[in-house]
């Protein structure tokens, strides 16, 4: 694919987000970044939160999953429905009758200091490495796409793919990712729609063809209600969506930010109820994006790469109309930024408020200090992207990224351990329950067929994890 092209589309696209960040960043104030000024229609915000959930991860890796799992992901994003349901009539209630701008203050007035600093240090820690991952990964695409034909150095590479979410992100904040996600999330759906109907013309499939295709294919599976053992277990799946939302939206920073900036507690619940139903579409059609993919392999005698996750991008870049090709670069750039830009402003907010303690600055102070921040948090993310590029092994890349989710874990345990009991703990203690939970349950995730008879420890993992920390907090618990 031509070099100049793509970057051609990648300014044009970029000129469009630094267009809105002008609109929506004029008269910003602290309040703006933090909240958006609490002004932020729900029907947007839950628009824009589509793309925010799927990441240039889940733009190149739901497709490929089909291969392995078929359709069982889609049990798991039909637990999301109930997950959502719980974090609008739990969760959501207690922030915003707090009044929270970071959801980590909650931990402080429940329990004390202690587990307020290990709340946001486990968010800290994971965003960072889960942002540097996904923006590597795009990175990565644009290199060598791109740069690598003017040979261009892969760091100057990194640093104007985070400059230009710095530049269109440090004032206006979370007040301007409304508007840019929902922007986001129509080429990333666009990307992925017109997609599928230029590999459905590949293959003299019209609309009514691709949807028989599609259903009548052995990849087109969706229950399984037989082999309790196996990962992709109905229950499990199900369950485990659940939980996956209540601790990846629900506790987290990132997610919460953008329902925190809805104008009241009726229409963050709305933003959240309507969002868990606009999934379910969504999923389905990157699923079925996969389906057409595998087909498509199939019928042109490609060989199907050994880690699927390429598949998506080998196809589109390499086999079909150039066009697909470019509607590839922009969707993964769209899916990948939605998630990135909203990462650094929630990691800019939760350093600033809960480490450093400046909101209890003036205006003036507090805006100074957030704006250092948000460049420290930059420069982090460009140091641990280079950093995973001298590692050079995906693998291990990937195993840094999944031991990042086991953070979610004691969010899960401690927020638990506050909202359905009345006791509380030995502060000093929850930083080692916390480092200590997630250690345990990679031994148990690696080891569980040999420990379990066979059995396939899933992303009920995430649920292990939290209830051993909830296990261990109720041990240290203050007896009074």
């Amino acid at each position: 694919m031509n070099a100049g092209l793509v970057l051609g589309i990648i300014l044009i696209y970029f000129g469009l987000l630094l267009f809105i960040s002008f609109l929506t960043s004029k008269k910003a104030n602290n309040k703006s970044f933090f909240l958006g000024d609490k002004k932020s229609p729900w029907f947007v915000v839950a628009f824009g939160m589509i793309g925010a959930s799927l990441s240039g991860v889940t733009f190149i890796s739901v497709p490929g999953w089909v291969g392995a799992s078929s359709f069982y992901y889609m049990q798991m994003v039909l637990g999301y429905v109930l997950g959502y349901i719980v974090v609008a009539y739990v969760l959501v209630p207690i922030y915003y009758k707090m009044n929270l701008t970071s959801i980590y203050t909650y931990l402080d007035s429940r329990f004390d200091m202690y587990s307020y600093k290990t709340g946001a240090a486990l968010f800290l820690a994971s965003r960072v490495v889960g942002a540097s991952f996904r923006l590597y990964l795009v990175a990565n695409v644009l290199h060598m796409s791109i740069f690598s034909n003017w040979h261009v150095p892969f760091w100057v590479t990194v640093v104007v793919t985070i400059m230009f979410i710095w530049l269109y992100t440090f004032k206006g904040g979370i007040k301007t990712i409304i508007w840019t996600d929902t922007l986001q999330t129509v080429f990333l759906l666009a990307s992925a729609t017109l997609t599928v109907i230029f590999i459905g013309k590949e293959m003299n499939l019209d609309f009514s063809g691709i949807i028989e295709s599609v259903s009548q294919s052995e990849y087109s599976r969706i229950w399984n209600f037989s082999d309790w053992k196996s990962d992709n277990h109905f229950f499990k799946q199900f369950i485990s969506g659940a939980f996956i939302v209540i601790t990846m939206t629900g506790l987290d920073q990132d997610m919460m930010q953008k329902n925190l900036s809805c104008k009241n507690i009726k229409d963050a619940k709305k933003n959240l109820l309507s969002l868990s139903i606009g999934l379910i579409p969504v999923n389905f059609l990157f699923l079925s994006l996969g389906v057409l993919l595998f087909m498509y392999a199939s019928q042109m005698n490609i060989a199907i790469p050994e880690q699927t996750d390429n598949l998506f991008p080998l196809i589109a870049l390499g086999h079909l109309p150039k066009v697909v090709g470019v509607l590839f670069i922009i969707g993964l750039i769209a899916a990948a930024y939605s998630s990135a830009d909203s990462a650094l402003t929630a990691l800019t907010t939760s350093f600033t408020i809960d480490i450093l303690g400046a909101n209890k600055k003036d205006e003036e102070n507090l805006k100074s200090t957030r704006k250092f921040v948000h460049v420290g948090i930059s420069l982090l993310l460009l140091m641990v992207i280079l950093i995973f590029h001298q590692i050079t092994n995906e693998s291990v890349i990937s195993s840094l990224f999944t031991v990042a989710g086991y953070t979610y874990g004691p969010l899960l345990g401690l927020y638990t351990f506050g909202i359905f009991t009345a006791w509380k703990v030995r502060g000093k203690l929850v930083p080692y329950i916390s480092i200590a939970s997630p250690i345990i349950c990679y031994f148990l995730n690696r080891y569980s067929e040999q420990l379990f008879n066979g059995y396939q420890i899933g992303f009920e993992l995430l649920i292990i994890n939290g209830a051993i920390t909830f296990f261990m907090l109720m041990l240290s618990r203050v007896k009074e």
